[in-house]
């Protein structure tokens, strides 16, 4: 008599689980769908760059290894090189944003 109470107890639980299983499938191929690209900085440039907008626009965190800032800009710079077909001003704020990154910067600005 008990077995066969567990035995219905466990049926009911699977039932149960499967159904919310399913529900919960459907849901999520009904979710929308969100581009896998990152974002970029888009723009809007300050006067005088600062490490944060550096960071924004190479895509990296302020606290990041030269090595990993050296593999942002090249990533970045290919997708904006003035040969390429990119801005001349947007490669200058590229390689204005390593030179911060790496501390090479005297905080001159843009030249443009």
């Amino acid at each position: 008599m008990v077995a066969a109470i567990l035995a219905g107890a466990a049926v009911a639980a699977a039932a149960y689980a499967g159904k919310y299983g399913l529900e919960a499938w459907q849901a999520f191929k009904l979710r929308p769908v969100r581009p896998r690209m990152r974002k970029f900085y888009e723009g809007g440039f300050q006067a005088t760059m600062n490490r944060r907008e550096a960071a924004l626009i190479l895509g990296v965190r302020e606290s990041v290894a030269a090595e990993k800032v050296k593999e942002a800009h090249r990533r970045v710079m290919v997708a904006n090189h003035p040969d390429a077909g990119g801005s001349h001003y947007l490669a200058s704020k590229i390689n204005e944003a390593k030179d911060m990154m790496l501390g090479k910067t005297k905080n001159s600005g843009s030249a443009f």
